[in-house]
């Protein structure tokens, strides 16, 4: 079985034989049903192969859709003038580049179409007009426009360089505004990104597209459902379920916890992360490959910038309003967070339409946390490295090693990271440590949270063998805490379980900054 690992050309993919999960009935329910659509998914998500497919299907190549659903469904297969943007490969950090890159396409289109190149007489916006109204003319067919990555000249500048920002995010609304001028030359648009940009953005100067990032009917557009990989791919799940030494039902668990887990509507369905299960299908291996290829590091400037934290973001229930539409104006990360794919759907509560945000799986949650914990805290040990030397002494029972490798680690951070100026900072700095070390943990381990309220942090961390009761108190005792664990009976509901139980009580000194007392039971 051939994988198109970076392969986002749909014709390469059929042409030379590459494994194509089918969404082509998908595709002709999108084109049939609406006009001018933004898509917003996490990157290496699959919206580049759809954009290609989307080009190929109006270019009318009906010989590439052989075999797949929508050749029954489609009976015309008629040849549109296509104009493809893809911002995908250029790095926008220089001034210039955007304009450069707007202006290629447009004297590349002129010429298509017999027109004069207009770069001194008009704008970038007023030039697309004329080009689809010339396809239009000399075709007989509306034009398809179709943007890929339309937001990255603003987030390769994000928070950088907030002048080449404004300057990107005004030629970028000049350049879509066409989309309001040209509506009877269009037949189809579709933009695609990472972020819906809003108020002072691209989406206040043109006819408003339909955002279909949220609409139960695309949620599977991009990405692979467990139907899918059940349908596609069992072949390569078996061969890997060998090298794990495992089931075949094992080895969809495995890849289940580490690659699923992202829902893009309240239908909640189950999306796997494309790239990450295709290469761990080829490679025969689980590993971060998604979070390796890019790391976040604007996520982590707009987290420190705006002072929040990833615990007051996590387990909580939101309307679309607040996670959807990131406003350049307001420092608020979670639309940021969520749409580049490191917080996903988890529940839906209908009654208020909320939803519940939370880590789509342990590949993202691992990633994203150790990166949060490395920022936040600046440990002198490296943080993946001791979460999983926590895990180890975790699994083995060795509670006095937990004990030296919670005091050396929390000693490790700076003063200056841990030096709060009032009680509530304190009480904030405390809450944040252990969540962000506990979450870590359970990347690896069955992980309870039981309670976070004031001045202490209750959880279970379940292994094969052990049962760990803790209570994180701050600025207490160890046995007050261990007095707390039994008043609230955590240890009863393990009573008939045969693995052993400890109940373990630390202290939390914010003037030390590490563990001052620690007790087990």
């Amino acid at each position: 079985m051939k994988f198109p690992i970076g392969i986002q050309s749909f014709e390469q993919i059929i042409e030379e034989g590459y494994i194509y999960v089918d969404k082509t009935d998908i595709i002709y329910d999108l084109t049939h049903n609406g006009k001018i659509y933004f898509l917003s998914r996490p990157r290496r998500f699959g919206k580049s192969l759809l954009v290609s497919t989307l080009e190929n299907y109006y270019s009318g190549r009906k010989e590439l859709f052989r075999g797949l659903a929508i050749e029954k469904m489609e009976i015309e297969w008629n040849e549109y003038p296509v104009f493809h943007v893809d911002f995908n490969a250029t790095n926008f950090t220089n001034s210039g580049e955007l304009e450069m890159k707007l202006n290629f396409y447009l004297a590349e289109w002129e010429k298509k179409y017999n027109l004069p190149n207009r770069t001194n007489e008009l704008g970038l916006g007023d030039r697309f007009i004329k080009i689809l109204e010339a396809a239009h003319l000399q075709t007989g067919r509306r034009a398809v426009v179709l943007v890929d990555e339309y937001d990255k000249p603003i987030l390769d500048v994000l928070d950088v360089d907030a002048d080449l920002e404004n300057n990107h995010r005004n030629i970028l609304k000049a350049f879509y505004s066409v989309f309001k001028g040209a509506d009877k030359h269009l037949q189809f648009v579709l933009l695609t990104g990472v972020t819906k940009f809003s108020q002072v953005s691209v989406f206040s100067g043109f006819n408003q597209p339909k955002d279909i990032s949220m609409d139960i009917r695309y949620e599977a557009l991009c990405g692979i459902t467990q139907k899918e990989i059940e349908e596609y791919f069992t072949e390569p799940v078996s061969q890997m379920a060998v090298e794990y030494q495992c089931t075949q039902q094992e080895m969809y668990k495995l890849l289940k916890q580490q690659y699923d887990g992202y829902h893009f509507s309240d239908k909640l369905t189950d999306i796997y992360n494309p790239f990450s299960l295709l290469n761990a299908l080829d490679a025969k291996r689980i590993k971060d490959y998604w979070f390796s290829t890019g790391t976040p590091t604007y996520l982590i400037r707009l987290l420190n910038h705006s002072h929040e934290r990833m615990n007051e973001f996590t387990g909580k229930y939101y309307t679309p309003a607040e996670f959807i539409d990131y406003k350049a104006d307001v420092e608020r990360p979670l639309p940021m967070i969520y749409q580049s794919g490191y917080l996903t759907i988890k529940a839906y509560d209908r009654e208020f339409n909320t939803f519940l945000l939370d880590f789509p799986n342990n590949e993202v949650k691992g990633g994203f946390l150790t990166m949060v914990a490395s920022s936040y805290l600046q440990p002198s040990e490296e943080t993946g490295s001791w979460i999983r030397s926590l895990v180890v002494a975790l699994r083995k029972g060795e509670v006095e090693h937990v004990h030296g490798l919670f005091t050396s680690f929390l000693a490790g951070i700076p003063y200056t990271m841990r030096r709060k100026e009032n009680e509530v900072e304190r009480e904030r700095y405390f809450q944040y440590t252990f969540y962000l070390i506990m979450r870590l943990v359970s990347v690896y381990t069955v992980y309870t949270e039981k309670a976070q309220s004031q001045g202490r942090v209750d959880c279970i961390v379940e292994t094969p063998q052990y049962v760990y009761i803790f209570e994180f108190k701050l600025d207490g005792t160890a046995e007050e805490a261990l007095r707390q664990i039994e008043e609230k009976g955590y240890a009863r509901e393990y009573a008939l379980d045969s693995r052993k139980v400890y109940k373990i009580g630390a202290s939390f000194s914010s003037e030390t900054g590490t563990v001052s007392d620690w007790a087990v039971d």
